[in-house]
């Protein structure tokens, strides 16, 4: 059996050698999950020492089920049981849980509560074995607790907690002096421990955005597909996008693929009172089914097989910002409900950690889904919906908003060129009558691509858009038949000429669309156009 200065008075050096390690062992760590069970521990480590435990200043947590709240007079901030070490007499009870009946102090309440107000030392230690002075007395007497040490844990003239050490003994004068210089460095110590944590929060969220934001980076510094345009039907999409900005409400952004969904998402975010903070994507058509809880919630390290390190999850990352959920109609049933109940209580849990977090995120979802037809096929639910689609959005397409294509063109012609290092080749009104002519099936983003390829092949040649309609003119067999007899046609027949020739064309190749011989090649067009130009049509390649 140790020695200790709680012990004996005239104490072996080593032992109060363990105090002054202790000293030094502080200022070593970095993390307060660590520090504060080292104190304790160490502290209780002294056989003169029953119990000693550490609280800390928080935001109230339980108040409704807390057994002192009747004695609580401010039930936004008491004193949370953090560390505890020690055990009894006998050796059946370890006293290292932090549960029971003081795992929450009222502040300015009882005398672990008045050194967290008042920042004011208590020692007593030579008491009578009655246990009257204590709030347990009967565990006093039972316990042989003769003494009482009780330390504010301050930093900077701000008390963080309170120290307090149940002995058996009383100390000697010198072991009294080690403890409070102790407490003294330990208020430091977890003022640095949390300075040190949320440098660490930092660093692996700026680690983190940079994997999730690249895309949003380039949006950001001019690369192509911002909201471009000014056609009423945009004007009428920008004017919501102001009205709910300045809101918190949940924003739901339908629409086919391609048309800007996400760029409309960023608009939002930007006219928002959070634009200080991220606005982190999520592309739910993307994340493994069974990684979705991780993905959104985060796990500490052994969490699960490949769980090899704490992670953030993307809740989390976007604290006291933006979460856009992209393809939100992708999330399956089972995560459904965990969302919802972020949604509700603002409240979620790393896997395999018990610690709840809170969530200071504004939502904005996307999808090209029907949802209220997903959640009549029992595919989405109800209740979800209803969370999600408090303001909603519907950014119509690009066939819709053809007055746009011009300036839209010519953005996309000039980004492009910067990028190849090349001069930016002539807009000819024939090009824009080609791209207007055309319903873009692929929106926004075909055209974008479009635009892409043109200036990639305009290297060795004059501008030249690869589109269906352009490829139609210069078809064989019905064109050449329909250009004789010098009759005009109109829309709808030159859509179902087009249709027919295409038809033709699938044929003669045996529904060959790529490489030699085959639909592409024929038509002088890029397969990637022609199946474009097929799915919009609806036209099946034939089966043989």
């Amino acid at each position: 059996m140790h020695n200790s200065p709680m012990q004996d008075p005239s104490c072996p050096d080593h032992d109060l050698d363990s105090l002054k390690c202790l000293l030094l062992d502080l200022a070593r760590q970095r993390s307060v999950e660590d520090l504060l069970p080292l104190i304790v521990t160490r502290l209780c480590d002294l056989n003169g020492a029953a119990l000693a435990r550490i609280w800390t200043i928080n935001p109230g947590d339980i108040c409704d089920t807390c057994p002192m709240r009747q004695e609580c007079p401010d039930q936004t901030r008491c004193l949370h049981l953090v560390a505890s070490a020690g055990r009894s007499l006998d050796g059946t009870e370890d006293w290292s849980g932090l549960n029971g009946r003081y795992r929450r102090f009222p502040l300015g309440v009882r005398k672990v509560g008045r050194i967290a107000v008042t920042g004011e030392q208590l020692e007593m230690t030579i008491l009578k074995p009655d246990g009257e002075w204590i709030a347990d007395p009967q565990w006093a007497v039972r316990e042989h607790i003769r003494g009482i040490i009780g330390h504010p844990l301050s930093f900077q003239q701000e008390n963080l907690g309170v120290l307090f050490v149940f002995l058996r003994q009383p100390p000697s004068e010198e072991a009294v002096t080690w403890l409070r210089m102790i407490a003294d460095h330990a208020g430091a110590a977890i003022a640095n421990a949390r300075a040190f944590e949320q440098i660490e929060h930092l660093r692996s969220q700026l680690e983190l955005e940079n994997e999730y934001l690249r895309d949003e980076v380039k949006a950001a510094t001019g690369s192509p597909g911002g909201v471009i345009g000014q056609s009423p039907g945009l004007r009428k999409i920008l004017e919501q996008v102001a009205l709910v900005a300045a809101t918190e409400a949940t924003v739901l952004i339908t629409g086919e693929s391609g048309v800007g969904k996400e760029l409309i998402a960023r608009a939002i975010h930007e006219q928002s009172p959070r634009s200080r903070g991220p606005m982190i994507k999520v592309n739910c058509a993307s994340i493994p089914r069974d990684l979705f809880e991780s993905e959104f919630f985060g796990h500490i390290e052994g969490a699960f097989t490949g769980a090899v390190r704490d992670r953030m999850g993307r809740f989390e990352l976007a604290d006291g910002g933006t979460l856009f959920l992209d393809e939100v109609g992708e999330i399956p049933l089972e995560m459904q409900s965990k969302l919802l109940r972020v949604l509700q209580e603002g409240t979620y849990e790393r896997i395999g950690e018990e610690q709840t977090r809170h969530a200071d995120v504004r939502i904005i979802a996307a999808t090209n889904r029907d949802l209220q037809q997903e959640v009549e096929t029992k595919r989405f639910r109800q209740d979800l919906y209803y969370r999600l689609s408090v303001f909603p959005i519907d950014v119509i397409p690009l066939r819709q908003r053809k007055e746009d294509i011009p300036e839209l063109a010519a953005t996309f012609l000039e980004t492009q060129s910067r990028k190849l290092g090349l001069s930016v080749p002539p807009l000819k009104k024939k090009h824009i009558r080609d791209l207007q002519a055309y319903d873009w099936p692929g929106n926004v983003r075909e055209l974008q691509n479009v635009i892409e390829r043109a200036v990639i092949r305009a290297r060795t040649g004059p501008l030249q858009f690869d589109l269906p309609t352009t490829a139609v003119t210069v078809s064989p067999v019905d064109v050449e038949s329909a250009n004789e007899s010098r009759e005009p046609l109109t829309d709808r027949e030159m859509k179902q000429l087009e249709r027919s020739n295409l038809q033709a064309v699938l044929e003669l190749t045996g529904g060959k669309i790529y490489g030699t011989g085959g639909a592409a090649e024929y038509l002088g067009v890029h397969p990637a156009t022609l199946s474009s130009r097929l799915k919009a049509l609806d036209i099946k390649r034939p089966s043989h």
